[in-house]
């Protein structure tokens, strides 16, 4: 183990999470897929072998940027949400919807999908951590320090919400969180709230008023599911998925579940391998290793906490804030989803569910933590040998 370790810098804790959940992915995304080969066909292997492509790809690329000196991310944190911009628009005007959502790429040649939030999230992050920190002396000023801060916030959101509710909704409370961190004046930032609550109702009213306009695409979905979750009894068909998800967590029993593979209703649970990946994953392995995943989640997010607080430089700092908040939101919205609390809405469980482009972009995110724990080892040691700084080769 030493000897790996001799490649794989950062915090130990952080890979072997990582590690644990990736490869125990392969496991449940095999058990978890029949519902995906009933309706588009194919075999369990092909998805297993696709899914351990994205793996593959996941880690390496990990362990690429865990290598690279974290200023970097702050050099090219504007480029990436440029770039994160021209994807959000590309995929809005030039690719075809589905379900009344243009979400996914198709990347040419290989056959994969990319979504375009998912990097979108993590370059908005990057950039508005950087802002902070630029601005970080004049963020009581509505035009030289709050503009800069909350207009890229509003750009990203803006273009994610029309198709995907839960993932805006998620960028925008972490915006907040990081915003309320880096000494933002809660008046600013209660008036962003009011400001977007207010415009998103003005949009809604419009979309209601001339639905031609097709300003809100999904506002239908998203009302039958607010409302079919607040009153199940009236709509069971709509909520048969919420249904069996619940159902699949009470199967599971007290301890150890069905067992690898026996799950029954994840044959009968849309997205059982991604969106209700909660809910087969009790059902097969019980509440033991149901409560193990949220430990797992826990150490992970204390660790990323760990080290951004360890962090002299404030843009590190907020960079690992804003990774560890996003990370754990998708897991637990995730979560309640599956358990009933919270509507149906899309958010896989990073690390574990399948989908390309959540599990790459995770990766990246966590490479840029181990980065600057890297970086941070690198400073211990150098102090410890007296100020004689240790060379690592590269």
């Amino acid at each position: 183990m030493d000897n790996v370790f001799q490649y794989l810098k950062g915090d130990r804790v952080i890979w072997v999470i990582t590690l644990l959940m990736m490869m125990f992915s392969l496991v449940t995304v095999y058990s978890f897929v029949p519902i995906l080969v009933k309706v588009e066909g194919g075999t369990p292997f092909k998805y297993l072998f696709k899914h351990l492509i994205y793996v593959a790809i996941g880690l390496g690329v990990m362990y690429w940027v865990h290598r690279k000196d974290p200023r970097y991310v702050s050099l090219l944190s504007k480029f990436g949400f440029y770039l994160a911009v021209a994807t959000l628009l590309f995929t809005i005007f030039f690719t075809d919807p589905v379900n009344n959502a243009s979400r996914w790429v198709k990347i040419p040649f290989v056959g994969l999908t990319f979504q375009a939030s998912d990097f979108a999230r993590l370059a908005l992050i990057v950039y508005v951590s950087r802002i902070l920190v630029k601005k970080k002396n004049v963020l009581s000023d509505w035009r030289e320090g709050f503009l800069p801060v909350v207009v890229p916030i509003v750009i990203v959101c803006g273009l994610i919400v029309k198709d995907n509710f839960s993932t805006a909704g998620i960028i925008f409370g972490v915006s907040l969180a990081l915003m309320f961190v880096g000494r933002v004046p809660f008046s600013r930032i209660a008036a962003l709230v009011v400001a977007g609550i207010a415009a998103l109702s003005l949009i809604v009213l419009v979309h209601k008023a001339a639905p031609e306009l097709k300003l809100l695409p999904r506002y239908e979905t998203w009302e039958n599911r607010l409302f079919n979750h607040v009153d199940n009894d009236d709509d069971v068909i709509e909520n048969a998925q919420v249904a069996n998800a619940q159902l699949a967590i009470y199967e599971g029993g007290p301890l150890l579940g069905r067992g690898p593979g026996k799950g029954k209703l994840k044959g009968f649970i849309p997205e059982a391998y991604a969106d209700f990946y909660y809910a087969s994953f009790v059902e097969e392995f019980g509440l033991i290793s149901a409560v193990g995943i949220i430990l797992l989640y826990m150490i992970l997010l204390y660790r990323i906490m760990r080290i951004g607080l360890n962090s002299k430089d404030l843009f590190e700092t907020y960079v690992c804030l804003g990774i560890g908040m996003l990370i754990l939101s998708q897991a637990t919205v995730n979560m309640l989803v599956c358990t009933g609390i919270f509507p149906v809405t899309g958010q896989n469980m990073p690390l574990l569910a399948m989908g390309g482009s959540a599990m790459m972009m995770t990766c990246v995110s966590l490479g840029i933590v181990q980065g600057i724990a890297r970086k941070q080892d690198k400073e211990k040691n150098t102090n410890l040998d007296n100020g004689k700084p240790i060379l690592e080769s590269e």
